[in-house]
């Protein structure tokens, strides 16, 4: 026991400068929101049209998270995180100095592959840098430097761009990138760098295994029942609430503080032998939480609180999802586990853009209200599809 909690202590920094890398490229993904006005002005392009710069982003986390993972299977693991934060620090100074709108889009594309490649590799790693009973606390670290950037970071970067220039906002990521990926070359430990001991092919066979597959559309389904709300809790707290800005700005700073918590407990609970009860309990809780916004939309206090229990129960999610992948890897295809984390985050990404494009189609055909009903509906899909892979994969057992 004394062993291992001396391993564990040993490779405790690694990890956290895994979290504070994930930080950057988080920020890095999530700032271009709180920016988008100001980018659009300096770059003389319409909001809509710089509203490309989040889509270009997330696609190329998409594509990068699986399938250059899956291409860079056989590469030394401290080597590709390093890479990918040099990635990403190159790209932030080249985002600062976009002359034009097509430029920037361009390079956020690819430091979206960067960024799935990194948070890939970098999820497997936290996994195995710890004893197997720690795996999904270590993951909710490595997480949880994507929750900060999304709570803390994106306020702080708003507020950057509005007193001085979006532009510096981006030049100070690719510092705290450089910074990240030194500690990261020095921290690694040298005795565990190879990520993986299959080849290309079979790492990219392995995204096409049932199991993961399933579990990975559990993963989508939950991205899309909380975006095809979250993505315009706005509209929706403003008009239908009749909220003013200030209880917006409060709800949203519900939403990013337990969203924290969420991580941490979802690291907590895939660390349990309950933990497919721990997922299947909090897919229920999150469609009631979205049917709970349908119901109560006149109450600003329960508005404040659903949001920040929406906040906490899809990080929770996040990281319960991203485990189970790890382990049906294992399972199924050991040796792949880098990969089939990077398919997870494909999912949540791909979610976040379908979530999006329903709430869209949603709004339209039924009004703003229906954008709860569909959100719980798509939550209870999850629950129900999950359940369905738990007992098939307890058949075949």
């Amino acid at each position: 026991m004394s062993i291992v909690s001396s391993r564990s202590r040993a490779l405790a920094p690694s990890i956290y400068w895994l979290s504070l890398c994930s930080f950057a490229f988080g920020l890095c993904e999530f700032i271009a929101a709180g920016l988008l006005s100001p980018m659009a002005r300096d770059l003389h392009a319409s909001v809509a049209a710089t509203g490309g710069a989040i889509a270009a982003y997330a696609l190329g986390a998409v594509i990068g998270a699986p399938i250059l993972t899956a291409m860079l299977a056989r590469r030394p693991r401290s080597q590709v995180l390093v890479a990918t934060m040099l990635v990403l620090a190159a790209g932030s100074v080249a985002m600062a100095q976009a002359p034009a709108l097509g430029a920037l889009l361009g390079v956020r594309f690819a430091v979206g592959l960067a960024h799935g490649v990194f948070m890939a590799v970098a999820s497997h790693a936290a996994t195995s840098l710890v004893d197997p009973s720690r795996a999904g606390r270590a993951l909710s670290i490595v997480w949880l430097g994507l929750t900060l950037a999304l709570a803390c970071g994106v306020p702080l970067g708003t507020w950057l761009g509005a007193v001085s220039s979006w532009r510096w906002v981006f030049a100070t990521i690719g510092v705290l990138a450089l910074c990240g990926g030194a500690g990261l070359r020095c921290a690694m430990p040298a005795a565990r760098q190879q990520l993986a001991a299959v080849s290309t092919l079979a790492s990219l066979r392995a995204i096409l295994q049932p199991p993961l597959l399933l579990a990975a559309g559990v993963a989508a389904l939950v991205s899309v029942a909380t975006f095809s709300f979250f993505t315009y809790v706005s509209p929706f707290l403003l008009q239908l609430g009749g909220l003013d800005a200030g209880w917006l700005s409060a709800a949203m700073l519900c939403f990013g503080a337990c969203a924290i918590g969420g991580n941490l407990l979802g690291g907590w609970c895939a660390d349990r032998p309950s933990a497919l009860r721990a997922t299947v309990l909090a897919l229920a809780a999150l469609a009631l939480n979205l049917l709970g916004f349908y119901v109560l939309r006149t109450h600003p206090f329960a508005m404040l609180a659903l949001c920040g229990t929406l906040g906490m129960l899809f990080f929770a999610l996040v990281t319960l999802s991203t485990m189970r992948l790890l382990l049906l890897a294992q399972r199924h295809c050991p040796g792949s586990d880098a990969v089939a984390a990077g398919l997870n985050i494909a999912a949540f990404n791909a979610g976040t853009a379908a979530g999006g494009a329903l709430g869209a189609t949603l709004i339209v055909a039924f009004g703003l209200p229906s954008i709860a009903i569909g959100g719980a509906l798509a939550a209870l899909l999850a629950m129900l599809l999950l359940c369905f892979q738990s007992r098939k994969l307890d058949a075949l057992l």
